[in-house]
């Protein structure tokens, strides 16, 4: 695997959520793949899950790690082409990346969308200077669009946790208080989409419709009351205009419906529904206090999940060297 960023990169998902329960019960199996093997952890922005538990894989599978964190010590990297660069801006990212690549052999990106330019963010603009410049394999800890080692996670976690061979999934728009990215939300669904035995419903407000390309065969409802009803697992996650139905909108609020945030009453509509989130959450905006703490809360084991997820990802990049 010489990439990892979205699900068709991962191939057969039975044979990878195998392969996750054999690092989750020997984690430190496979040390000698990663023996004088260095990974860099590139960080355009905050994080805690991903750092750490990327991290805690590479360690497990016996590499060095490097982390950079592009905006605390390193140079202000430019990444636009044919800016004259006049300004507070040191370094371009095409002299900085082949640079990188000189020190490691595998390279994590996490780099946010902008949400002002749709165009820019969906192409996938930083992340493929990685690819194409770095000369080393590379994976997503999160980009403009994609976040598939929390998606790999997530599936990881239902599949621990589900009670009947088919359950019913429910991804819900949830309001929040600042533009967050489509990001976590695009590669739930898209990894929903590839599970063999899933139902996915996607539930949200109006002009917040997810680009097709990641809905895929899921259902869409926006009565999120219908769409809850006989769910096995309620996964609650915001996410600013996608801009699909009018571009003018993408990456703003257009709603801020405090009837979406996921309290008692609407984990009832469920069949004893287990909730769901990548965290960090913004509790009794997202969710209420007893839901995230209820015995039916999947967050922890959700987040430790994480780890095992980057793992199987790490281990096939090392075999593939």
């Amino acid at each position: 695997m010489k990439s990892f960023i979205n699900v068709q990169d991962i191939g057969d998902i039975q044979k990878a959520l195998a392969e996750a329960q054999e690092i989750k019960n020997e984690r430190f199996k496979y040390q000698h793949l990663g023996k004088n093997k260095t990974l860099m952890m590139i960080f355009f922005n905050n994080s805690l899950r991903t750092r750490l538990s990327t991290q805690k894989a590479a360690m497990n599978l016996g590499m060095n790690v490097i982390v950079l964190d592009v905006n605390a010590g390193a140079w202000k990297l430019e990444t636009e082409r044919g800016v004259i660069m006049d300004g507070d801006k040191s370094e371009h990212l095409l002299e900085a990346i082949p640079v990188m690549g000189c020190y490691c052999d595998l390279i994590g990106v996490r780099s946010f969308a902008g949400l002002t330019d749709r165009e820019y963010d969906y192409a996938e603009t930083v992340l493929n200077q990685f690819i194409k410049y770095s000369g080393r394999p590379v994976f997503a800890m999160e980009t403009a669009t994609v976040h598939p080692l929390q998606a790999f996670a997530d599936l990881i976690t239902i599949e621990e946790h589900k009670t009947n061979k088919r359950p019913k999934v429910v991804l819900t728009w949830a309001p929040h208080c600042r533009a967050l990215p489509q990001a976590v939300p695009n590669s739930f669904a898209e990894w929903m989409n590839a599970a063999p035995d899933v139902d996915l419903v996607i539930t949200h407000p109006k002009g917040y419709e997810l680009d097709p390309k990641f809905v895929g065969n899921a259902v869409v409802e926006y009565d999120q009351k219908k769409a809850f009803e006989g769910a096995d697992f309620i996964y609650a996650k915001n996410w600013s205009n996608p801009g699909v139905t009018n571009l003018a909108d993408y990456g703003k609020i257009t709603c801020e419906d405090r009837s979406w945030t996921v309290d008692t009453e609407h984990m009832s509509w469920t069949n004893n529904g287990k909730f769901m989130h990548c965290l960090p959450v913004r509790r009794n905006l997202i969710v209420t206090d007893d839901v995230i703490e209820s015995p039916n809360s999947l967050v922890i084991p959700e987040a430790a999940n994480r780890e095992i997820s980057c793992s199987v990802v790490i281990k096939r990049m090392l075999e593939a060297l």
